[in-house]
């Protein structure tokens, strides 16, 4: 306390040393350290210093909720005046998961409008505006203006994150990432909160993944961050649910930018529409729809995102998107000639007869990186072309010699490497599996 009796001004060093000694923080002492890393005044070395110190003894959830606001408020942060609610959705990483391309339109063309701010692909899953710029001429980069203009006019945009969009988590994610404090709880879930709710959302629904091409493989891991990240996000002021959803195997029948848009495709027209990615965007847009007040219950939401589909207006929401933001007019048409293809296809087959019994998710993935898929390093630049496509499924039973997957690669070498990787990534057996649920629990 000072002469006078009020509570001093907190400092980096009081901060540091009141979470190293494991004490409580107040939301005045993390809205002060939040904007010191905007500002600059927090060091890498105190910011550092405060990623461990979190990591090992926890924020507390009230902590965490004084984070994610204090992050959130650190930039920019939208407000809109439209006729409908605004909602987003996010997905905490997987193998052939292509969900939001899909889902935002669907959402729009149910009366919500979703202005949804992604990332890029980083390690062993894919990124959202990786996929969405496999399509010839469509640029994510787009200031606030048009963002805002996109958004208003179809209902839906999906863009990158500006610089003045949550400064302090960009700070505080670039020392995590060297410093060992990736996986904390708290942290993580600051950090993606922090992103999502700066887009002035009135809901949010996550899908939180589970399993062996998962960013958190353990159930138990996965429950832990779902609870935290609604529990953050409900008290930060936005009603929030959450979807423990499996990742033991690729969502989609491809793994790669264009193929997965194609898959994409497929099933906003219709064409051949993947029973697992229509069924879990309707599961998480029914969820949204009724958390925002559009529909009754989460059962008529999933009804009415599944309506979308099958008359055509999600695929005009999304033409309308693509158009917007640079890419063909004529798309939903002719995205089959649109998307870029690799010159060389080849099969991956099966070792010996039976069931497909487990897949390795992450293998999969590290697999579409190698071929050029994604990226090792930030800044790395993309093939949309490569990837993996016609994968088999859990359950599937193939002969020796029978296709499990087709290996799209640049070179005929590529595709050969790439096959020698992937063959210990199927295991194949005599009895068939049970096969796991799309969605194990919701939350929220």
């Amino acid at each position: 306390m000072t002469a006078g009796g009020s509570a001093a001004t907190p400092d980096a060093r009081s901060v540091l040393t009141r979470l190293r000694d494991g004490e409580t923080l107040g939301a005045e002492e993390i809205g002060w350290f939040a904007r010191g890393l905007a500002s600059g005044e927090v060091s890498d070395a105190q910011a550092g210093a405060f990623a461990m110190a979190a990591c090992i003894h926890g924020l507390g959830e009230a902590g965490r909720v004084a984070l994610t606001r204090a992050m959130r408020d650190s930039g920019k942060v939208l407000r809109w005046s439209l006729d409908a609610p605004v909602v987003d959705k996010h997905s905490t990483g997987g193998i052939g998961d292509c969900v939001s391309l899909a889902l935002a339109p669907a959402l729009a063309a149910c009366g919500a409008y979703v202005p949804m701010v992604s990332g890029r692909g980083l390690g062993h899953t894919g990124g959202t505006l990786d996929k969405l710029e496999a399509i010839p001429g469509l640029s994510t980069e787009l200031d606030e203006a048009r963002f805002r203009e996109i958004t208003t006019k179809v209902g839906c945009a999906i863009v990158a994150a500006t610089s003045d969009i949550a400064p302090a988590d960009r700070r505080l994610y670039a020392v995590r990432d060297v410093t060992g404090t990736v996986e904390s709880v708290d942290l993580i879930t600051a950090s993606i909160l922090s992103k999502k709710l700066a887009a002035g959302l009135d809901a949010l629904v996550l899908d939180v993944k589970v399993g062996s091409g998962a960013f958190l493989p353990s159930m138990e891991a996965a429950e832990t961050l779902a609870e935290a990240l609604v529990a953050a996000a409900t008290g930060a002021g936005c009603p929030t649910r959450a979807l423990l959803t499996d990742m033991n195997q690729p969502l989609a029948k491809s793994v790669g930018n264009a193929l997965e848009v194609m898959d994409v495709m497929e099933t906003l027209t219709g064409t051949a529409a993947d029973p697992d990615l229509g069924d879990l965007c309707a599961d998480l847009g029914g969820e949204l729809l009724a958390l925002a007040g559009l529909c009754e219950t989460a059962r008529e939401g999933a009804g009415l995102i599944l309506q979308s589909f099958a008359s055509g207006a999600a695929a005009e929401r999304f033409q309308r998107m693509v158009a917007e933001m640079g890419g063909p007019r004529d798309f939903v048409g002719r995205w089959e000639d649109r998307l870029p293809s690799a010159p060389h296809v080849m099969p991956l087959v099966a070792g010996e007869s039976g069931y497909v019994v487990k897949i390795d998710g992450r293998a999969l993935g590290l697999a579409v990186v190698r071929l050029g898929g994604g990226r090792r390093r930030e800044g790395d630049r993309v093939d949309p072309a490569v990837g993996l496509s016609e994968v088999a499924a859990l359950g599937d039973y193939v002969e020796r010699g029978e296709q499990l997957a087709l290996i799209h690669a640049r070179t005929a070498r590529a595709a050969e490497e790439a096959a020698l990787a992937l063959g210990p990534a199927f295991t194949v057996a005599a009895l068939e599996p049970d096969l796991p649920p799309t969605v194990y629990r919701r939350l929220g």
